[in-house]
């Protein structure tokens, strides 16, 4: 299999930056081809804009940022960073996406590949979409860490719902057709000064972590991706069928 490896951290050898060493390392030995896509290294720039598009094709006095990305996909005129991008996500059976959650989020890198990259009429449109996504039979999985420990991002923990901080990137993920894969969400990587645990203990946590995901990524392949309702589920408003039995459903 061809592994993309998205990798959104500022500084390459970080713990997130050392995740990635050990993705690669276990994918690699088991025979499969990796690719890390570093942001931060290759200064992808996250920001759309109509300095993207010089000879913007739709309106020249008026940017309007998906008309410029279907119109310039359909000229074969996108971005070279996008063009690279998206290149790379054709190569992949599975994109794995490493990055810090800041602010209950992914890093503005990675927000922004997300805007600059899955086009509109390229990778999406009005019915190519979930399901019927682009990247159908692809797979894609979160590797997230965080700073404090697991029991504080339970639903009820001083953190919030962890399940509600990566919803967006799951949907996102899944909008455009992947497969998603349960993420690898590693807590406690404490920083900046604030202390769960000590020193001595923090580095046999970590490495622990490390430990985990690499046996984890030898059976990657086996994992069931998570489950979301799709076209069929729902009426002609977008709302779910009362026969779906999605609907019937607590949690």
């Amino acid at each position: 299999m061809n592994v993309l490896i998205v990798f959104a951290h500022p500084e390459r050898k970080s713990f997130n930056g050392g995740l990635v060493d050990v993705a690669v390392k276990q994918l690699v030995d088991a025979g499969h081809t990796v690719e890390v896509d570093d942001l931060y290294a290759e200064q992808f720039d996250p920001v759309e804009r109509a300095d993207h598009y010089p000879h913007q094709a739709v309106d020249v006095d008026y940017f309007y940022p998906l008309n410029e990305q279907r119109a310039h996909y359909q000229q074969n005129a996108l971005p070279q960073d996008v063009q690279r991008e998206l290149a790379r996500l054709e190569w992949a059976d599975l994109v794995i996406f490493q990055f810090p959650l800041w602010w209950h989020a992914q890093p503005a890198i990675l927000k922004g590949w997300f805007d600059r990259v899955l086009v509109y009429g390229g990778r999406y449109t009005s019915r190519m979409r979930y399901d019927h996504g682009y990247f159908r039979g692809k797979r894609a999985m979160l590797s997230v860490t965080a700073g404090s420990p697991e029991k504080a991002f339970q639903p009820f923990g001083r953190a919030g719902d962890m399940v509600a901080w990566l919803w967006p990137m799951h949907a996102s993920l899944y909008y455009v057709g992947f497969d998603v894969l349960p993420p690898q969400v590693n807590y406690g990587v404490q920083g900046g000064g604030i202390e769960y645990q000590k020193e001595d203990a923090l580095r046999v946590h970590l490495n622990a972590c490390k430990k985990y995901w690499a046996v984890r990524l030898a059976h990657w392949e086996r994992e069931k991706p998570i489950p979301f309702a799709g076209w069929e589920d729902w009426n002609s408003e977008g709302v779910l069928l009362e026969t779906s039995p999605w609907r019937w459903r607590l949690g």
